[in-house]
């Protein structure tokens, strides 16, 4: 590229010329670094240079630098950028040029990249038949593997932009590729097919692609199979609903019975979208003995995808089929050997009981239900409890007390502080669902104990949760059945209960209204005495959060002369918070 002319504006210039020697620069990261700007470059040359000169340049970079990935990578995706400043839509199609050059290079990511801009591109092209459809051409007739894959995603976005022999002679080109001796090519292929199934109108998806997807759904390399799995839920929505029945639900149940336990797993992971695209005759009946052969697959990694989708497959069908021949399968799996199996079905298990109405819940689910809350494997455990209000909804708190609750209470303690944690942020949920007495006879002596707990986050856990409580239950009833607990813990031998009980205070400060801060604020002003100096800092921090609640006569009698002592303390945190908090009151 020629160099910049410098003889006007060269002060204005001089940085653009910088940029564009640095294109040259030995140095990969000076590279990159110009290649980011771009666009910066283009508007300084305006778009006939960028035309006539850049690009071109660019283009020559990208055939001489096959090592540089990053700087590649870079320019892949900052030429689909510079439409606009190459002379906008009629001029777009010189960025063709270097992008063809980069979806021919062997790194994966350059290559989807410069696919990514050649799609931005051909969308604005106003004359995509006689510049995009030759580069669809070269590449999906090149001699490289990298061109052939490249193609096949360019497709689609040109389709129904061009004549209908181009559209022809496009659909003979994508055959060509879904039939190519390179696997990756037929990958590819595969990958694109849906969309390009979205593009042919009428007849030509039933006549051409339809037999193009039997086929790869057939092939050797289970990697082309695993991507048929996607095109049989995007041709089933294209399709009419009886050629749906007819096409695409026979390759479904190849693939679920695929001698590859990674197109198994494909079809379990996708299963619910696979029945939308069926008929409700066919997801009650084959689609569910198929759920069921996946569920006692023998490969784990199916079976805990295949888990994960019972309850929103259960929703599908009626409930007597889902008792008698699903929930066969969930009583095994819920003591499986794989504890991935375990936890995936306990995270679904809760929405069953919606499902199956309160009296299979009771009969059926709780039993599995307490078995996976005393699962030695404690993301089984996590995933029961963060589902418990569904439950809760469906049997009613009474049920729910006589069943789960004891198990839950004992989790409360359990080794694991996450599963603590799940417990006590499902609380106020739960609480609200059961109401304040019976929440009071069940649970309210463990939130209270949390604020005991040995790990730091449970203990902050446990004072939010108190404040939501109150917020569910009411300032009359913390006053009852939390404040005096909190303000004993005050008085704790123990420092760590005292900051807990301090900062607890300060939190349901501002949820209990003014007229109870007469019981609270002594305890936080007691601890500002504390010997301790991290009560005495947590204690101006408690007396901070508290400053927009307090009227003036307290912050002047109490509040302001307690934090005012505490800035001459001999410990330096305790005196920045104190001043910090008199800051506050100050405002």
């Amino acid at each position: 590229m020629g160099d910049v002319d410098m003889a006007e504006g060269d002060d204005a210039m001089a940085p653009i010329k910088i940029l564009i020697d640095e294109l040259r620069n030995d140095d990969c990261q000076q590279r990159l670094k110009s290649v980011r700007r771009l666009i910066t470059i283009s508007n300084a040359l305006g778009p006939e240079r960028t035309r006539e000169e850049l690009v071109p340049y660019l283009n020559e970079m990208a055939s001489e630098m096959e090592d540089e990935d990053e700087v590649l990578l870079a320019m892949a995706e900052e030429l689909g950028n510079l439409i606009e400043h190459v002379g906008g839509n009629d001029h777009a199609h010189v960025l063709l040029v270097p992008l063809e050059t980069l979806c021919a290079m062997e790194e994966a990511l350059v290559r989807d990249k410069a696919v990514e801009s050649l799609n931005k591109v051909a969308q604005v092209l106003p004359n995509a038949e006689e510049t995009y459809v030759p580069l669809l051409r070269r590449l999906a007739t090149g001699d490289y593997n990298s061109t052939r894959i490249a193609a096949a995603p360019l497709f689609a976005i040109a389709y129904k932009r061009v004549s209908e022999g181009a559209k022809t002679e496009m659909r003979q080109m994508f055959s060509q590729l879904c039939k190519d001796d390179i696997p990756m090519v037929r990958k590819a292929a595969c990958s694109a097919l849906g969309g390009l199934a979205k593009e042919v109108s009428g007849g030509g998806v039933e006549e051409e692609v339809a037999p193009l997807f039997a086929k790869l759904a057939q092939d050797e390399q289970d990697s082309v199979r695993i991507v048929a799995v996607d095109n049989c839920v995007t041709l089933g929505k294209v399709l009419p609903a009886d050629k749906t029945q007819h096409l695409v639900f026979p390759v479904i149940r190849q693939l679920q019975q695929d001698k590859s336990w990674r197109v198994r797993y494909m079809v379990a992971d996708h299963f619910t979208e696979l029945c939308e695209v069926m008929s409700a005759e066919a997801v009650e009946g084959e689609m569910t003995s198929g759920l069921v052969k996946l569920l006692k697959d023998a490969e784990a990694e199916v079976r805990t995808a295949a888990a994960a989708k019972v309850a929103d497959f259960c929703a599908k069908i009626p409930v007597e089929a889902a008792l008698s021949q699903v929930l066969p399968c969930i009583r095994d799996l819920a003591a499986d050997p794989s504890q991935h199996v375990r936890a995936a079905l306990a995270s679904v298990m809760m929405g069953l009981a919606p499902v199956v109405g309160k009296r299979q819940t009771i009969e059926q689910l709780v039993p599995l239900l307490l078995g996976l809350l005393k699962d030695e494997h404690h993301e089984a455990r996590l995933n029961i409890i963060s589902k418990l209000h569904a439950v809760n909804a469906v049997i009613g708190p009474d049920a729910l007390a006589q069943s789960l609750l004891p198990a839950v209470t004992e989790l409360a303690e359990d080794r694991q502080w996450r599963v603590r944690l799940a417990i006590i942020q499902h609380i106020p949920l739960l609480a609200s669902q059961m109401g304040a007495k019976f929440f009071e006879e069940r649970l309210s002596k463990m939130c209270i104990a949390w604020l005991a707990d040995s790990v730091y986050t449970i203990r902050e856990a446990a004072t939010d949760n108190l404040k939501q409580l109150t917020e569910v239950f009411g300032a009359e009833w913390a006053k009852v059945n939390v404040v005096p607990q909190v303000l004993e813990m005050s008085a704790h031998s123990n420092y760590l209960y005292r900051i807990t009980a301090v900062t607890t205070l300060a939190v349901l400060g501002s949820v209990v209204g003014r007229e109870s801060l007469d019981v609270l604020l002594p305890a936080i002003l007691s601890a500002a005495k504390d010997p301790v100096p991290n009560c005495r800092f947590n204690a101006c921090k408690a007396l901070q959060m508290l400053v927009p609640q307090l009227e003036a006569k307290t912050l002047d009698g109490a509040v302001r002369p307690a934090l005012t002592a505490l800035t001459a303390d001999d410990d330096p945190d305790v005196k920045f918070f104190a001043a910090k908090a008199l800051n506050a009151a100050a405002a």
